[in-house]
């Protein structure tokens, strides 16, 4: 009979050695590697640069189809919002082309009208924009001064506007620049308009940010949100000019919110409708004996 082989038996021996030791193993290794991480810093700093160079180009490489999946969704989210934004636009086309030939409609008949009434027609208006560059007091407590003036055809009198409506007029024009009398100033009176039906009033200021409406008629006519309007009495102003909205009714009194807000001018239109008003300075009549001399 063959006696059993010894190598078996060897196996077996290594094996119950390796698992006995093999947790001190670990903990000898575990301080050797926290040794030589103490030891030589560049060195661990350099294997670790070496493994993060080696395993970026793999996770680049999986990284790649998921940024373009998102990029493939991103364009696809992109179609569908230019699909709907075309859809609208062409919409909004349609609708300002009926809008277009309206206009031409009364645009053809206001002509019509024109000529058979012998209409006069308002003279052209021009502007300068000018940039405002104090918000100062003087004499008036609510004005502004802009870089705007003779030389740049601004005259005393003039309409100062903004984006959203009425600022002001000129009160004082010098050659470079000029002052800005505000609605709000107490010292300021415009003729407006008031609502749909057009009720005539004074807008005076009172040097706050919400001016008053003065000689209404029917004062029970007049609710929040009517809008507020030039009226052209005077001359002062050409009809029309928007100023602002009604915002509180009480028995005695109506105040307005102005469309501008003072704190955000930055630039202003200062434009000249050809009038000459209640502000111009005429010149006083001169005499028979005053003419002979």
């Amino acid at each position: 009979m063959k006696q059993p082989s010894a190598s078996p038996s060897r196996l077996g021996h290594i094996r119950s050695l390796v698992a006995r030791f093999a947790l001190v193993l670990l903990v000898g290794a575990s301080f050797a590697l926290m040794l030589l991480g103490k030891a030589d810093i560049l060195l661990v700093e350099r294997f670790r640069t070496t493994a993060t160079d080696a395993v970026a180009p793999a996770i680049d490489m999986m990284s790649r189809p998921a940024s373009s999946v998102a990029e493939m969704v991103d364009n696809v989210r992109e179609l569908i919002g230019i699909r709907e934004e075309n859809r609208r636009l062409r919409q909004e086309n349609e609708r300002l082309l009926r809008w277009q030939t309206t206009a031409r409609q009364l645009e053809t008949q206001s002509e019509s009208l024109k000529s058979l009434l012998n209409f006069v027609p308002e003279p052209q208006s021009s502007f300068v924009s000018a940039r405002v560059v104090a918000d100062t007091g003087g004499s008036f407590a609510q004005s502004l001064l802009v870089t705007a003036g003779e030389q740049d055809t601004v005259e005393k009198g003039q309409a100062v506007m903004s984006g959203e409506g009425l600022v002001g007029r000129i009160s004082e024009a010098g050659r470079r620049s000029a002052r800005v009398l505000l609605i709000t100033d107490i010292s300021s009176r415009i003729p407006v308009m008031v609502g749909n039906a057009g009720q005539r009033a004074i807008l005076a200021g009172d040097n706050t940010d919400r001016p008053r409406l003065l000689f209404l008629k029917a004062l029970q006519s007049i609710v929040p949100g009517d809008r507020v309007v030039t009226s052209g009495d005077a001359g002062a102003f050409p009809p029309g000019l928007p100023v602002g909205v009604v915002t509180a009714v009480s028995d005695t009194d109506v105040k307005i919110e102005p469309y501008f807000q003072r704190d955000r001018l930055s630039y202003v239109r200062i434009i000249d409708f050809g009038l000459s008003g209640i502000l111009s300075d005429i010149a006083p009549p001169t005499s028979k004996a005053d003419s002979k001399r």
